[in-house]
């Protein structure tokens, strides 16, 4: 193979054989259950990088049930989201979520979301069922159980201009890539939006969370302190590609 040759097929890696394809990704019927809690806000303020801000102290955490994505399959994906402000260098200020955890349960997106956006994903078991008028939302990392979640089936509509509007808003991670050496190579704050957006059904009702100690799936760093909210709706949409908005290196 010439080097033009690497430099044209150079997308992801295998070289030869990618582990996804290029997008755009689109995603159909896309299940969400995303419960609202408070949690610790000095924990919160420690987990979130500058140069974002913390809002307040909810942490929302989401399972998301993906039965029919553009190439990256059938998967479930769990983690959670901390509600955050960014102000950019022209002073503008945005707010949006910041991604502190991710959990799924299929290579091709562990690796397109790593290497594409930076999420912060790892390989484990999320799982949501509908249990006769339960959602039953659960986390296992190996045979451990790390989350158990449950909500209302359906119980009330909700109005679905306030949730469009949360989901026009920015998403905001760290791309970590390490040099062969092992310092970083790559290290910025990259913000993703969802694009295309159409909701198919929105509902709320009562809902209850618990997190366990795990040492390596850390979702009870997050303590839950009281459920504010739960909101479980299905949608169409295309995820955006991202843009960086902070370079950490060149900093």
């Amino acid at each position: 193979m010439k080097l033009a040759d690497v430099r044209k097929n150079a997308f992801a890696m295998p070289l030869n054989n990618p582990a996804y394809p290029r997008g755009p990704y689109k995603f159909y019927n896309r299940e969400f259950v995303v419960i609202s809690y408070r949690s610790d806000p000095e924990t919160l303020r420690a987990m979130v990088p500058e140069p974002l801000e913390v809002i307040g102290d909810t942490v929302n955490y989401e399972f998301i049930r993906m039965p029919d994505s553009t190439g990256f399959g059938d998967y479930t994906e769990t983690g959670q989201v901390i509600p955050v402000r960014f102000k950019a260098k022209d002073g503008s200020v945005q707010e949006g979520g910041y991604v502190h955890a991710m959990y799924l349960d299929d290579n091709s997106p562990i690796a397109g979301g790593r290497e594409i956006w930076g999420f912060p994903k790892k390989l484990a078991t999320p799982r949501v069922a509908h249990e006769s008028e339960t959602l039953v939302c659960t986390l296992h990392y190996g045979s451990v159980l790390c989350v158990n979640a449950t909500m209302g089936y359906k119980h009330h509509e909700i109005d679905q201009a306030p949730l469009l509007k949360s989901l026009a808003r920015p998403n905001f991670m760290i791309k970590i890539v390490p040099h062969v050496d092992c310092t970083p190579r790559i290290c910025e704050l990259v913000r993703y939006y969802t694009e295309d957006v159409t909701v198919k059904g929105a509902w709320t009702g009562p809902a209850a969370i618990q997190l366990f100690d795990h040492a390596l799936c850390d979702v009870a760093r997050l303590p839950v302190r009281e459920v504010v909210s739960a909101t479980h709706f299905v949608t169409d949409l295309t995820l955006g590609l991202g843009e960086v908005v902070f370079d950490y290196l060149a900093a």
